[in-house]
């Protein structure tokens, strides 16, 4: 039943008296079984890679939870008696044993709050992706509706999880702590370490096994035997489409829950040793939830706009529907903002600003949150301006294809490193604004201010793997040439939105982790960070160079998976006669078993780059080189995170703009299979690792350093 005949509504259902051509057959059962059988072979791959990884990091999490049991227990050999206060010496706290223990738990609850967001979002994400494929049939509007609801079940799963999780942990430790409140809030922050070390092994794990997939399928599909993407004979398609789903879903929701849980771990321990925490004021000292409660209720409302009140009917308002998605909710979430600081803040106050207090009103905390929020959707415009095919910047990478691959890769570098400009202005505007109103404090709300939107956020960026996948089904399930076109526009519009998805991570993540940075400066009682004393300045250059280094091996990785999956496929394109025409099936499980294999392997050295590294500047140099090494790491890996995932995202758009001629100037570059769109490929697929792995981890590399020193 794969050949397109099959696919018009003929008459042997008996229902061509009433049955429109156009609606392509609605009626056709085999494609709806054929559909199925593919999603069941998705779901399958991705719940068995997930399991697999998140055994081996299980087994990491114990052994990380024991580690920090040890190391904060440890004051006087796990004395059971009060300690002095760390800020106030004159009073007496909880003693060391128990932040341990609380420290422990609440790691051991962001990290399996983190697992569980990732893994129920794949779910979802493997439920609707054959669904949207099959109301593609009755238009593009209809589909985009099932991605973009499936995105949003997504996005206001982890929205409320981390939140629920976050509220009942206070209060149960409440129970114990009492009045220490300075203690509650610092075992607290292991919520945000756990959040973050799970989705540094679900990104780089996620993002290895995604694109080894994908580029091997890509080089010896498209490349060497001339056959379309996502086509059934290619024995790594369905590696490549599971990979959709563990890397840029599960890894995507663990990472933003990981920003998340952070930004308010960081504001929370600082407000705990301001005003709100020493008069023991609850409702100012949960200011930062009450933000992200608003927030969910705020993108309630914007989701509605995309699905209820405006239609979308033809393939061009798709994008700016998405677009207006962020404009909506950043406005009301503005207006929410500001009414809950009129009524949850007292109206002036003091926060705590390395060592003396600080006098703040509320209207200035309430800025400090808002530069954030529109730090945020400035970043997510300047990002779609440089990845979407409907501006220049992706035209222009796409007319340098006429001259060949070369050309292609050096327009793409440059309009990634030119992407960075304005989002780090925005970035740095923000860091100037909420520090000068409100020191550190007020840094971390502004992050919390770009993620309030969350829900809305993740809506928009699980909505593109889901629309990836639902092309490679209707590929797949030879469903007709209209189809495909209109999962591809879905899919064009995704690959946007998944760059916004990955700037807001960025930008988070760059504030998060400066604020966890004034954090642990507080903490380890540094008065100032001088860069002139070597000491600090040696940190800074290592520091600066990590990013480079966990990027060489998360690449490389990508690599070598890439070069066994190459030669799978190729093997069994040479053995299994008859795969070619058609009559043979290829062994999809094969690849798969390669994907997961190469990902569980090579995701342990990054990750024991990034968790070990504090850890021995720290013990063997000291913590004035260590935080050195946080401000360089912080400083290099904002500017590579952006521009790689700029670069990818814009080169795998000019060869979508190629395929799909939808003007003048793309029909000129060829149908596909033309030159300029195998130079468009390879720009492509040069650009995968780039966007999907080293890339978005990077952000996770900085705010898990911060959190852990």
């Amino acid at each position: 039943s794969g050949s397109p005949g099959n696919n018009g509504a003929g008459g042997k259902n008996g229902y061509s008296d009433y049955l429109i051509e156009e609606e392509e057959g609605l009626n056709d059962h085999n494609v709806v079984i054929k559909c199925a059988e593919i999603q069941t072979a998705i779901s399958e791959g991705a719940t068995s890679f997930l399991f697999t990884e998140y055994q081996y990091v299980g087994i990491f999490m114990v052994a990380f939870a024991i580690l920090i049991f040890l190391f904060l227990g440890s004051v006087e050999g796990f004395s059971t008696k009060s300690q002095p206060c760390t800020y106030d010496k004159s009073k007496m706290c909880k003693p060391a044993l128990a932040t341990a223990i609380f420290s422990t738990v609440s790691f051991l609850l962001g990290a399996v709050t983190s697992v569980v967001s990732g893994f129920l979002g794949m779910k979802i994400a493997t439920y609707a992706n054959a669904r949207t494929t099959l109301e593609a049939r009755k238009g593009v509007g209809k589909a985009f509706i099932t991605a973009f609801r499936s995105g949003a079940v997504m996005g206001f799963l982890l929205a409320a999880n981390g939140l629920l999780v976050l509220y009942i942990a206070i209060n149960l430790f409440k129970l114990y702590y009492g009045d220490d409140w300075g203690g509650l809030f610092e075992a607290i922050t292991g919520y945000g370490l756990g959040g973050s070390s799970m989705a540094l092994f679900g990104r780089v794990g996620g993002g290895i096994y995604t694109k080894a997939a994908d580029v091997g399928a890509d080089l010896v599909g498209k490349v060497e035997r001339n056959i379309p993407e996502d086509d059934p004979r290619n024995p790594a398609v369905i590696a490549d489409n599971v990979g959709d789903n563990v890397g840029d879903i599960a890894g995507m929701g663990s990472d933003l829950f990981g920003s998340y849980a952070e930004s308010s771990c960081a504001a929370l321990v600082v407000a705990s040793i301001s005003s709100f925490g020493i008069n023991h004021e609850l409702t100012p000292m949960l200011y930062p939830l009450i933000i992200s409660s608003v927030g969910i209720i705020v993108c309630l409302i914007t989701t509605l706009f995309a699905t209820d009140f405006f239609e979308i009917k033809a393939v061009k308002e798709i994008e700016p529907s998405l677009k207006r998605q962020l404009i909506i909710s950043t406005v009301l979430m503005t207006i929410g903002i500001g009414i809950v600081s009129w009524v949850a803040l007292p109206s002036s106050f003091t926060i705590f600003n390395f060592g003396d207090q600080k006098a703040v009103k509320n209207w200035q905390l309430f800025l400090c949150v808002a530069v954030g929020l529109w730090a945020g959707l400035i970043i997510g415009f300047v990002t779609e301006y440089y990845t979407s095919n409907a501006y220049s910047p992706v035209q222009d990478v796409a007319d340098s294809c006429r001259t060949g691959a070369a050309t292609n890769v050096i327009f793409g570098l440059a309009l990634g490193y030119k992407s960075c400009i304005i989002p780090i202005f925005a970035i740095a505007m923000s860091i100037f604004v909420s520090f000068s109103f409100a020191a550190m404090y007020g840094i971390a709300v502004a992050a919390l201010g770009m993620l309030s939107t969350i829900a809305t956020g993740l809506a928009i960026d699980a909505y593109g793997p889901i629309s990836d996948n639902a092309g490679g089904i209707a590929e797949m399930a030879g469903m007709s040439h209209r189809i495909r076109e209109r999962t591809d526009a879905l899919d064009a519009a995704g690959n946007t939105t998944a760059a916004i998805g990955k700037g807001f991570a960025i930008g988070s993540a760059a504030l998060v982790s400066l604020a966890l940075f004034g954090a642990f400066v507080s903490r380890a009682a540094i008065s100032t960070v001088d860069v002139l004393t070597p000491k600090v300045f040696i940190g800074l250059l290592v520091g600066a160079m990590l990013p480079y280094w966990f990027s060489a091996m998360t690449m490389k990785s990508v690599g070598s998976a890439a070069l066994k999956m190459v030669e799978e496929v190729r093997r069994q394109f040479n053995t299994i006669p008859g795969l070619m025409e058609g009559t043979a099936k290829p062994d999809y499980a094969t690849c798969v078993k390669i994907s997961t294999d190469a990902s569980i392997k090579e995701m342990i050295p990054p990750g024991a780059l990034v968790m070990l590294t504090p850890l021995i500047v720290g013990i063997f140099f000291g913590v004035e080189t260590l935080s050195g090494v946080l401000a360089g790491s912080l400083v290099s890996g904002v500017q590579i995170a952006i521009s790689a995932s700029n670069t990818g995202g814009a080169w795998d758009n000019a060869k979508k703009y190629i395929e799909a001629g939808a003007s003048e100037h793309a029909r000129t570059l060829g149908p596909k299979g033309s030159e300029p769109h195998k130079a468009a490929v390879i720009g492509d697929t040069i650009g995968d690792p780039l966007k999907d792995t080293s890339g978005p981890s990077l952000n996770i590399l900085i705010k898990l350093m911060a959190v852990e020193s």
